[in-house]
């Protein structure tokens, strides 16, 4: 069984949607972030950077207990774990491994940037345009990619959509302005929220 360890925030979405998508088994443990309750002792001893979703995994490689941090960190774990949503030809793990990481990367800083300067009290404005215009400029090219295969990496799911998945769509649901006016991103995050499992662990 694994304790899934999490928020529902970009990050927190992109592990609860691997275990989901992967059909593992795991117990939900919401963390309220408001109270800071990553910062307490016990959830550091998981992750002592205190930062959501850990997953702690009692059934690891060769039986024995692991603990994971960091989404796409998870991602991989539970896409070993399952033997699902990996490419098996090398010859399309290029692609995969470079969405995977602009994903996690790219796009995971400007939804970070972009919400956190949005809730500040004090006056980001020009620095706050600068990362909406990075943000437009990155989802310009995914819409691009997303015209030419049907899924982040090829024609096939794997798990970097998950992760795109849990950076566009957070943002689609606090910023829609932001997502608008790409239209092969959109018939891209229609048909993602269309599967069951994803669904399921959007569900917070």
């Amino acid at each position: 069984m694994i304790d899934l360890y999490a928020a529902g925030t970009a990050n927190g979405m992109r592990a609860r949607i691997a275990l989901e998508e992967c059909g593992l088994a795991y117990t939900f443990h919401p963390v309220d972030l408001t109270k800071g309750e990553q910062k307490t002792p016990t959830f550091l001893s998981m992750n002592p950077n205190g930062q959501i979703p850990v997953i702690v995994d009692s059934e690891g490689p060769g039986g024995k207990p692991v603990t994971v941090s960091q989404s796409v960190a998870v991602l991989l774990y539970c896409a070993e774990k399952s033997g699902k949503f990996l490419p098996k030809d090398p010859a399309t793990r290029p692609a995969f491994w470079q969405a995977l990481i602009s994903a996690a990367s790219d796009m995971s800083a400007m939804v970070t940037a972009i919400l956190t300067l949005s809730r500040s009290k004090d006056q980001h404005g020009p620095a706050l345009e600068v990362f909406k215009t990075m943000w437009k400029n990155y989802l310009t090219v995914w819409d691009s990619r997303l015209g030419m295969h049907r899924y982040a990496a090829g024609d096939e799911v794997t798990i970097a959509d998950f992760a795109l998945f849990g950076a566009v769509g957070r943002m689609k649901n606090v910023q829609p302005a932001l997502v608008e006016g790409f239209g092969n991103v959109a018939r891209w995050i229609d048909e993602m929220a269309a599967r069951p499992a994803l669904q399921r662990a959007l569900k917070f």
